[in-house]
């Protein structure tokens, strides 16, 4: 349908512009307010609409009468809107993909595999959502989540650089550096994982780094194991064997895990959190004893490497730690990380333990255990956590029925 050029004249701009804009709102429309109108806009309205007087500097168009007109014209107010201003747009249906879109979005990240699998993400992903989008982009914010949970699930690293972590998971060696939004947003993550402090310094920044394993110290990083006998070339294997036939508990550096190669894995490795533990069972099991590693809290990057390590040799690991707020934390990161399965660490293990008398103190701030949706739960109303020590003869009648006799 074609427009007549009356229809395109500068006077009439400003009410095709405003009854566009109307229109393009995706809502019911049937009178349409324009203005201010100078003295030649109030004439070209007049005259396409026919009145017997100028409608003044504000009027209110009946949208029924300006469809009249038009018709009478030989043609019609779409064609005229879209051959003058442009297409007619649907706000309200745009608003309403757009609202699709982001809840679709946080809906994917809630259910990402690696916040699943690390529930204390959970409370990250929901201050992602509060922050809202990147630049107004859906596709850009999910771009980004995407490369930093790829991050995540590739930690904890083996104690590379961070430029060298980042051009692995992101193709780019400063994606991760200071004051990135990639570099932040893994950052604010590891704060949570880690129940710390989003780093407010370089030097904050590092310890979070470090604790992920990226750049880690080769000294300083180490792992405490007992009944590691083992095939394998150097000098861990060597301290590993020696100790274990000693009755002693080897503590291996990451230097020297580095520097040597496990040829086979025990076929059962124990884990636990707490040094404590593991003293107890060198010291009843002497050079019987299981092969047992020990986490000492948050495991570091040797602790991660050897249990990577053996798991990728077949070996089944199975952990424990406290029943408390981080205990929980540091089973979910282990397991997740190393494929371990839980040892004692279920709803019932923890009703076990209790001990009336001796209440244990608050369990600190809890997310949910992975491997069993009742646990945190229930120590929530219980109100009190259990640590690992209590369940020390458990576990021992477990690693005795381990140990060679």
């Amino acid at each position: 349908m074609t427009v007549p050029d009356v229809m395109r004249q500068a006077a009439l701009m400003p009410m095709w512009q405003s009854v566009h804009d109307r229109l393009s709102s995706g809502r019911a429309v049937s009178r349409v307010r324009i203005g201010p109108l100078d003295d030649a806009q109030q004439s070209a309205v007049a005259d396409l609409l026919g009145l017997d007087r100028l409608p003044g500097r504000e009027y209110v168009i009946p949208l029924s009468k300006l469809h009249s007109a038009l018709a009478e014209a030989g043609t019609d107010l779409p064609c005229v809107l879209t051959a003058v201003v442009g297409p007619i747009g649907d706000r309200a249906a745009e608003r309403e993909r757009i609202e699709a879109d982001r809840a679709a979005l946080w809906s994917w990240l809630e259910n990402h595999p690696e916040v699943q699998r690390q529930p204390a993400l959970r409370a990250w992903a929901r201050q992602v959502r509060r922050t809202g989008v990147v630049e107004g982009s859906v596709a850009r914010t999910r771009e980004i989540l995407s490369t930093a949970l790829a991050v995540l699930s590739r930690l904890p690293a083996e104690g590379q650089p961070l430029p060298a972590l980042a051009g692995e998971t992101t193709g780019a060696p400063h994606a991760l550096d200071e004051g990135t939004r990639l570099g932040n947003l893994v950052l604010r993550a590891l704060a949570e994982i880690f129940d710390a402090s989003v780093p407010a310094t370089a030097y904050d920044r590092r310890m979070l780094w470090e604790r992920a394993g990226v750049a880690a110290d080769e000294l300083s990083s180490m792992v405490l194991a007992a009944g590691l006998r083992v095939a394998g070339r150097g000098i861990a294997c060597d301290i590993a064997r020696a100790c274990a036939d000693a009755g002693h508990v080897a503590a291996l550096t990451l230097a020297q895990l580095r520097a040597s190669v496990w040829e086979s894995a025990p076929g059962q490795v124990w884990i636990v959190e707490n040094p404590s533990i593991l003293a107890m069972a060198v010291n009843r099991f002497e050079a019987t004893c299981p092969p047992l590693v020990c986490t000492s809290g948050w495991p570091n990057t040797a602790v991660m490497m050897l249990l990577r390590g053996f798991a990728d040799l077949g070996s089944d690991l199975r952990y424990h730690g406290d029943f408390d707020g981080e205990g929980l934390r540091i089973a979910a990161y282990v397991m997740e990380k190393t494929h371990a399965r839980p040892w004692r660490m279920n709803t019932v293990d923890f009703l076990h333990g209790l001990r009336e008398e001796v209440p244990g103190p608050a369990p600190g701030r809890l997310t949910e255990a992975p491997w069993d949706d009742n646990l945190a739960r229930t120590i929530r109303e219980h109100g009190e956590s259990l640590a690992e020590e209590h369940a020390a003869e458990d576990l021992l009648s477990d690693l005795d029925a381990a140990a060679p006799h």
